[in-house]
């Protein structure tokens, strides 16, 4: 517990501190967001707010993460672990693609960066590595960080093989990567439900240490690698989001571009894999869900008879349309944020109490 501590404390304390160096440092360079044309007419005033404030949110988590580990030594915890600098690998790898593509927007003055085949090669590129080393790397009880078995709050029967899962593993890192990168449109909205996902995913994995088949086995225990590590980058996740928050929330003195949305995105589904919660996951994270649903929904109707669903896509900005200021709009898809973490925790608490009885 106190490492996991740690990790949010250094998480906020360097994302808090930093953010506002960045802020100074990518306004003298001129690092200022492209706001869509086709976007509410309202976001128009925001154009030239420094971006890709994800570089304060990635450095938040590694100091966070390998800051609580140096402490550790003290008390001779255990080290690094590999589902932790897997699931950090990944961040950083889709933390890559989308500061590239924020620089190709900031320097051509468009806000169109990567194109979609660009951004899907990067993003699949880091979904196999991952998945190919996440079979890899078996603990002392034999477990490796991934699993070949479909998981809800751990895993089914539902047997997927080495190359389904390679390619499940693709559609899970790109469609949470880019739900919270639609998500990610409004003053604080990506970053304070962020915030609220990765602490229900601190309860969860801690959970899970604590009641580990390799350590305390019995009735309801987990069969997860290195649970107590996940915690710890969930916990400096968290505080990283928060400590970003500071200075994102309306109205944002910088926002976090692709170069954060991408990889909270990929770490979102990191955890997912490693936890063996991929299906849970989608109830903790249904805001992002609901995000990148409304895009579907609305691009798929519109095609097929020519009308919107939405007044604007995704869902937030047809709120906006409809009048809702958007502070009212920010905080309300927060409490949703938190309701569906509340009820994620409680299905996963539920699962518990029936495997002990």
């Amino acid at each position: 517990m106190r490492q996991i501590l740690f990790a949010a404390g250094i998480a906020l304390t360097v994302s808090i501190l930093l953010t506002p160096i960045l802020i100074k440092a990518f306004s003298r360079q001129g690092l200022g967001q492209e706001i869509r044309v086709e976007g509410p007419a309202s976001h128009q005033s925001k154009r030239g707010t420094p971006t890709m404030g994800g570089v304060a949110i990635l450095c938040g988590i590694w100091a966070g993460y390998l800051g609580s580990h140096l402490i550790g030594i003290g008390y001779e915890a255990d080290g690094p672990s590999a589902s932790g600098l897997l699931v950090l690998g990944l961040t950083t790898a889709l933390a890559g693609v989308g500061f590239l593509d924020d620089y190709i927007k900031i320097r051509k003055q468009r806000n169109l960066g990567l194109k979609a085949t660009g951004k899907y090669i990067g993003q699949i590129s880091a979904a196999v590595i991952f998945a190919v080393l996440a079979l890899r790397f078996r603990g002392g009880s034999g477990l490796t960080p991934g699993s070949t078995d479909l998981s809800f709050i751990r895993d089914t029967t539902i047997a997927m093989g080495a190359v389904a899962f390679v390619l499940f593993t693709c559609v899970v890192v790109v469609s949470w990567s880019n739900a919270v990168n639609l998500t990610d449109g409004l003053d604080g909205l990506a970053a304070g439900s962020m915030g609220l996902v990765l602490g229900s995913y601190v309860i969860i994995t801690f959970w899970q240490f604590r009641n580990a088949c390799e350590t305390a086995p019995g009735a309801g225990c987990y069969d997860v690698r290195d649970p107590l590590d996940l915690a710890l980058i969930c916990a400096a996740g968290a505080g990283a989001c928060v400590g970003f928050l500071w200075w994102n929330a309306a109205p944002a003195k910088i926002f976090m571009g692709d170069t954060g949305s991408l990889a909270l995105g990929g770490l979102l589904a990191g955890l997912s894999i490693t936890t063996r919660t991929e299906l849970l996951a989608i109830v903790i994270g249904a805001l992002f869900v609901a995000e990148a649903t409304s895009v579907l929904v609305q691009v798929a109707v519109f095609r097929t008879s020519r009308r919107r669903v939405f007044r604007m896509a995704p869902v937030h900005h047809h709120f906006e349309l409809k009048g809702w200021p958007e502070t009212v709009v920010i905080i309300r898809f927060w409490l949703f944020a938190a309701i569906a973490s509340a009820v994620g925790l409680a299905l996963f608490y539920n699962e518990y109490l029936a495997a002990v009885d």
